[in-house]
């Protein structure tokens, strides 16, 4: 099988990452990459790591006979986008779409886009061929809470902070994402109010349809480059390895989800389209710490994970990435 893919919005982070995906994806084939402000430009000009990798150009022009549309422009921009070429995309019968905003995430009238968490939905995800991608605090908190969701045992409110590193916060420099603020600093940002938060709840309501708790979600700027450290508590009956045997269950047949022994630490995720989750319990409180890498399972690798089920491919292929190491 050779999937025939476009992209647009191809000179962000996201882009970036899914395009070095997707280079060395077996089933794969890179037709045109998206870019008004970089049309004509050489992509290793832009993304300066695929030197080399590639010799693909970006364009001002999109092209619809293609097999896969991943979207990785600015939130509120692939509503447009997809609105100004609605009759040329309606007339490709089998075009999928992918999309890594935050347009299409939230059930309402009219979007006919699949929630795109394979660890909450995978056999949905399979019949689609739209799918509206995660955010990535939202990707990470998730996994901290949909096994508890499943057995019905979100009885109380849901504390958590996370740590994300700058990359989250897109290419386009601004006043707390420049190299000069975030190094040696960290800031508390959107506290209670984040736009995660309704995502999550979604979410959780979908296993759990009487989860009406609050959710304390407090997010954190840190300052280093990529990945994300939730901790997430709430309170829990029983003991922990009845809770750890909850998760390890919930979690066997989804490949990128591991339940480690030992405290995890990002340099364990950077790199990876992993999420290792880590359970302590005290006394009534369930403790559970999940991490992951913003840019791949809080974005790109989970996109390409999302397009290996929309084609019936194993939903490891292409993502046998390694960690960064020491």
């Amino acid at each position: 099988m050779s999937i025939k893919i476009g992209i647009v919005g191809g000179a962000g982070y996201t882009a970036g990452e899914l395009l070095r995906l997707l280079l060395h994806h077996p089933n794969t084939q890179i037709t045109w990459i998206h870019s008004n402000s970089h049309a004509n430009e050489a992509v290793y000009s832009v993304h300066q790591d695929l030197l080399g990798e590639t010799d693909l150009h970006f364009s001002n022009t999109v092209d619809f006979n293609i097999d896969a549309l991943f979207l990785c422009s600015g939130h509120g921009k692939s509503k447009e986008f997809l609105e100004l070429h609605q009759t040329a995309i309606e007339e490709q019968k089998n075009l999928k779409i992918i999309d890594l905003s935050s347009d299409f995430r939230h059930k309402r009238a009219g979007n006919d886009f699949i929630y795109g968490l394979p660890e909450l939905q995978k056999e949905q995800i399979l019949q689609q061929s739209k799918v509206a991608n995660p955010g990535c605090f939202a990707t990470a908190i998730q996994l901290a809470l949909l096994p508890l969701a499943k057995e019905q045992l979100l009885k109380n409110s849901v504390h958590i902070q996370a740590i994300t590193g700058s990359t989250g916060a897109g290419q386009q420099p601004t006043a707390t994402g420049h190299f000069s603020w975030r190094n040696n600093n960290v800031s508390v940002y959107k506290a209670f109010q984040h736009q995660h938060i309704a995502e999550i709840k979604q979410s959780l309501q979908q296993l759990q349809s009487d989860f009406d708790q609050e959710l304390y979600f407090i997010p954190v700027r840190g300052n280093f480059s990529r990945g994300i450290m939730a901790t997430v508590y709430t309170e829990l009956e029983g003991t922990l390895e009845e809770a750890k045997t909850l998760f390890e269950e919930y979690y066997a047949d989804h490949p990128f989800v591991w339940v480690s022994e030992n405290n995890p630490h990002l340099k364990q995720v950077v790199n990876t389209n992993k999420c290792i989750l880590y359970l302590e319990k005290h006394d009534n409180i369930l403790l559970v710490i999940s991490m992951i890498d913003n840019l791949l399972k809080g974005a790109s690798g989970q996109a390409v994970q999302n397009m290996n089920l929309l084609f019936g491919l194993e939903e490891r292929t292409g993502l046998g990435l390694k960690g960064v190491g020491f």
